[in-house]
């Protein structure tokens, strides 16, 4: 039986060239999850302009699809908001969520909450600051979502309740256990305070520091060890600033 869906709210994770004039779309859309579409004739130029225009990442839209098969065909499209305004690290943070969601998510596997936790994200990148604190919160929601979320008060091993002047390691696919159950030396072990300060949602500059690496060290485990572009890319931009300023001061400017 041929699908048939009309003005779905989505987003645009990612997209490529396909043929001579039509895309290839990856969709996140609020009811379906992940979707595949065809945009055919999206490049080709016409009197209203192009569809191009609006198939862009951070452009809230509404989406109309039909189809049989895994690809499905794009029948109309509109703007349901206008597009968010990202820069700098702002931009790549956007593309690191897109990411994450064309990594980790399954096709046709709907996620409401995450939807609209990725919707608020998004919002709030603009004029976040710190930027990193909404990324962290999207993480813990997308693994929760996923079935992947673990406790941070709790050692996953003993269920006794984290102590501040203890160090705990992270155990893929479990959880977090003191040093002592773990079994590892200390090098990478997080500090049962600053565990404490992410559940309270208390954030200093090392409690920063420890979610962010605790929450790459949960995310590793399901993306693999295919390397994140949107990382690479922020990367290397950071190190060309670097070089840039360098050469600028050795220049006198």
């Amino acid at each position: 039986m041929s699908l048939r869906v009309n003005l779905q709210p989505a987003y645009i994770l990612h997209s490529r060239p396909y043929r001579d004039s039509s895309m290839l779309l990856e969709v996140f859309t609020a009811e379906h999850g992940r979707i595949s579409l065809a945009a055919r004739g999206a490049r080709r130029r016409s009197r209203g302009g192009s569809k191009a225009a609006l198939l862009q990442p951070f452009v809230p839209l509404l989406v109309s699809f039909s189809g049989r098969g895994e690809l499905k065909s794009l029948v109309a499209i509109e703007a349901a908001d206008g597009a968010l305004s990202l820069r700098g690290e702002r931009l790549f943070s956007g593309l690191y969520l897109n990411e994450l969601l064309f990594r980790l998510l399954h096709r046709h596997d709907a996620h409401p909450r995450l939807f609209s936790a990725y919707s608020k994200a998004l919002g709030e990148l603009p004029l976040a600051d710190p930027v990193d604190l909404v990324l962290r919160h999207f993480e813990f929601t997308l693994l929760a979502e996923l079935g992947y979320s673990f406790d941070v008060t709790t050692d996953c091993l003993t269920g006794e309740e984290m102590m501040a002047g203890s160090w705990y390691r992270f155990q893929p696919g479990q959880g977090l256990t003191a040093l002592e159950y773990a079994g590892a030396s200390g090098d990478g072990a997080f500090a049962g305070e600053d565990l404490l300060s992410i559940a309270r949602g208390e954030f200093s500059a090392a409690s920063r520091r420890a979610c962010k690496r605790l929450l790459r060290e949960a995310l590793a485990e399901h993306l693999g060890e295919l390397p994140l572009r949107s990382r690479e890319l922020f990367q290397s931009t950071l190190s060309k600033r670097s070089a840039d300023a360098a050469r600028g001061r050795e220049e006198g400017l």
